[in-house]
């Protein structure tokens, strides 16, 4: 008998939704895969999501020819690699100080127009050079960690151009003086407007990424990657900090992808279907796909094949339409998880 039937004795997830295969995915450099001697195919795999670092043309054509949709993570507002380089456009926090770094994250501010236009090239250059079945945005936030159960959560971005920008969409003025001055009026006067316009400001970078893939392959598709907090969660942080409303983003993409993470914000691994359940109540019937990424990492803690198994089980439920794991370096540590995965995921049946 299997690992998939001793975890899933019950367990029917349909291939196909409507006339979409049911995608089964591996997220992070799955070339690893090939170089210690796998097949996807074989491996029951049928997408893999790589990180843009990672992506060559000898990995794609292997991909394809094993029968694998190619997508690329693309790091949107993660500031590593330039910030260092580029002052002007660190983060500023409500005390008027460069925002210090989440732990391993590094964030930027999202309305600096030169970071934006080094992020546009770095796309159109991808999108040149490999034909792709869709392009995923990742680092969708303002600066802060959210992938810990004690999360990180600065306030920013209170920069000249960021509080300027303000001003002039929401047609006001912010009297007081100095970088503090100014961050404490507006969080003690206009916070929901500000709020609000951070919101706008994420949604912009979507909208506009989102056309030039567009321009480029319009049979692409455009996905996001996200944090999975429900809305309440820390005080609203979702919407307040990391400047997420879902709704908004569920109108402006192909595919959401909640970050299941769920060992590494201390939830039990029943939380993923939880969740799945919420979006599904919250997204409209015609509104975009969902595939969910699920933890296979061994952080904090050890996530035994069997636990990982149940949480490509519970990532699975409706609405979900496919699913990925994070991330293929699980899978190489442990190589009951790749069973695990490959008895999941061939276990499909249409």
């Amino acid at each position: 008998m299997t690992l998939f039937l001793l975890l899933f004795p019950f367990a029917v997830i349909s291939q196909t939704i409507g006339e979409r295969a049911f995608v089964k995915g591996i997220y992070g450099n799955p070339e690893r895969m090939l170089t210690a001697g796998y097949q996807l195919d074989e491996l029951g795999v049928n997408a893999v999501f790589v990180r843009r670092a990672s992506l060559n043309p000898e990995f794609h054509a292997t991909a394809k020819a094993q029968g694998c949709k190619v997508f690329v993570e693309f790091p949107t507002l993660n500031g590593k690699g330039y910030i260092e380089t580029h002052p002007e456009a660190w983060p500023i926090n409500a005390a008027g100080e460069r925002a210090a770094p989440a732990d391993w994250f590094m964030g930027i501010c999202p309305t600096d127009p030169d970071f934006k236009s080094f992020r546009v090239e770095q796309l159109k250059e991808t999108l040149r050079d490999y034909s792709v079945d869709g392009v995923f945005l990742d680092y969708l936030h303002w600066h802060a960690q959210f992938e810990t159960d004690r999360p990180i959560l600065p306030e920013t971005c209170f920069c000249d151009r960021c509080t300027g920008l303000f001003e002039a969409a929401k047609a006001l003025h912010i009297p007081s003086e100095g970088t503090a001055g100014r961050a404490q009026w507006v969080l003690e006067n206009q916070e929901d407007v500000w709020r609000e316009w951070r919101n706008e400001v994420l949604n912009q970078w979507v909208d506009d990424l989102g056309k030039i893939l567009r321009e480029e392959q319009h049979k692409a598709l455009l996905g996001a990657f996200y944090c999975a907090w429900f809305p309440e969660d820390h005080g609203g942080a979702l919407y307040k900090t990391l400047g997420i409303h879902v709704p908004a983003l569920a109108d402006r993409v192909d595919v959401l992808a909640p970050m299941l993470f769920h060992r590494m914000l201390a939830r039990p691994v029943s939380w993923s279907g939880d969740y799945l359940k919420w979006l599904g109540q919250t997204i409209t019937s015609a509104g975009p796909l969902v595939w969910p990424i699920v933890q296979a990492h061994d952080k904090p803690g050890e996530v035994s094949p069997e636990e990982f198994g149940k949480a490509l089980q519970q990532g699975s439920s409706a609405p979900a339409s496919g699913i990925m794991l994070f991330s293929e370096q699980s899978l190489l540590e442990n190589p009951e998880k790749i069973q695990v995965m490959r008895d999941f995921y061939r276990g499909m049946r249409p």
